[in-house]
């Protein structure tokens, strides 16, 4: 606890304070502002095709740049310092980087009807697509400039570019919903990702020099295969999770309704604007502090500190969110999503079982567990498709929330008893034992 409290006041504070939650203030007042628009000029319908395009666009975006990011960042930071291993990393990543988001967005443009029909039933968005696959490239280009930027610690740089992209993709949001009403919102979601790299450009631009290391002879097998496990684990969370999440949605308007998919995704937005705050906080932390620990005791120590000091006012937060949910939901969209409210009991409870057990699993990625992290993701989202599925058939939508409950319960049981003897076994000495 003592800890975690003098980590935030040193390191975090002004990684927290003046990055992180200037950023995600800024995101959650751009997504409450954007489904406030969707839910008066479009409706619940509408929802649920944005809720669609967005799953597939995060997807799409994360096949795009290779699951690269977090390789890159850590890279770099590596070799700074280090002019010739540095100049290999940056060139392996746009080189690679280029030709995948070219191959991607190509694949996209010309099998737009395809994806059409996947996302849209019954409905003609391919010109979205389209769209979509042209503007992939500068997401790509703007994502492994933030990487870089990321790694060379430059935070003060990546939060005006963020704060002011997302100001600027929400004027862009809320004038084009406001125009084309639904056509607008989908061109918005395709879009305002891509319109950030405008304002990543003059930090590009102050960096110049960085231009100088891109060569092509360049490129190393060897700085490309110390990518491989960041991007193998990155791109199993970032394609499942999204992908399972549409075979839900699409099942949910098959058997139910679209209306009931878009009270789905209205749930799914809330749930996403606390979180955000939460995933930073054990992003900046913990995913750091497990990296430093060496034995058992400490990552105990660590965890269970977590637990005590941060989940009890989570746990306080959500308990209140609960309460006010009469007040949240016309808060943030209007009177005709009021059936909302009857989704928040069991997605509050799986959130907050998320929470504990991601905790824990960020251990995974700590101490380099790749295959271990791939197999429980993989487990997750079958488990999370599956019993979605069965309880829809029992309880209509509620069921994808009852689902995702005991999905996130078997896999934070699965964590503990993977890491239980870390947690709860007899631990002899400081120094004696490594964590597992």
């Amino acid at each position: 606890m003592k800890n975690f409290i003098k980590y935030i006041n040193t390191n975090v504070l002004f990684k927290v304070a003046h990055l992180n939650s200037a950023t995600i203030v800024t995101k959650i007042i751009a997504g409450i502002l954007t489904s406030k628009a969707i839910a008066i000029f479009i409706g619940v319908e509408g929802m649920a095709l944005i809720g669609n395009l967005r799953n597939f666009l995060s997807a799409i975006q994360s096949v795009s740049v290779l699951g690269f990011y977090n390789g890159v960042v850590k890279t770099i930071a590596k070799y700074k310092d280090d002019t010739v291993n540095l100049s290999k990393t940056i060139s392996t990543t746009y080189y690679l980087g280029f030709f995948s988001t070219i191959f991607v967005a190509f694949l996209c443009y010309y099998n737009a009807a395809f994806i059409n029909d996947l996302l849209f039933p019954n409905y003609r968005f391919t010109y979205v697509i389209e769209i979509m696959a042209l503007a992939l490239p500068f997401y790509a280009l703007n994502m492994f400039s933030f990487a870089i930027m990321n790694g060379f610690s430059n935070y003060k740089m990546l939060l005006i570019i963020n704060i002011i992209g997302q100001i600027l993709g929400l004027l862009v949001t809320l004038l084009l919903i406001y125009k084309n009403h639904i056509d607008g919102a989908l061109v918005a979601a395709v879009l305002a990702p891509s319109l950030i790299f405008l304002i990543t450009l003059v930090g590009i631009i102050n960096r110049r020099n960085l231009m100088t290391y891109i060569k092509v002879d360049h490129i190393s097998f060897d700085i490309l295969k110390s990518f491989g496990p960041y991007a193998a684990m990155a791109l199993v969370s970032a394609i499942a999770l999204p992908l399972i999440s549409i075979c839900i949605r699409n099942y949910i308007i098959t058997e139910i309704g679209i209306k009931e998919a878009g009270y789905w995704e209205a749930m799914n937005r809330i749930s996403d604007y606390y979180l955000m705050f939460i995933t930073s906080i054990i992003t900046l932390y913990i995913v750091p502090r497990f990296s430093e620990i060496d034995t058992k005791q400490e990552f105990r120590k660590e965890v269970f500190g977590f637990y005590k000091s941060v989940m009890p006012i989570f746990g306080i937060g959500l308990v209140l969110l609960y309460f006010l949910k009469s007040f949240v939901v016309p808060l943030i969209f209007n009177k005709d999503f009021q059936p909302v409210e009857n989704l928040f009991l069991w997605q509050l409870l799986g959130d907050f079982i998320k929470v504990l057990s991601i905790v824990i699993a960020y251990q995974f990625l700590a101490k380099k567990m790749f295959t271990h992290f791939i197999i429980i993701e993989v487990f997750l989202v079958i488990m999370l498709y599956f019993s979605s599925v069965y309880l829809i058939d029992i309880f209509g939508v509620e069921g994808a929330v009852i689902g995702h409950f005991i999905s996130y319960l078997m896999h934070y049981g699965i964590v503990l008893l993977i890491f239980g003897s870390s947690l709860f076994g007899i631990v002899p000495g400081e120094h004696s034992d490594r964590s597992s």
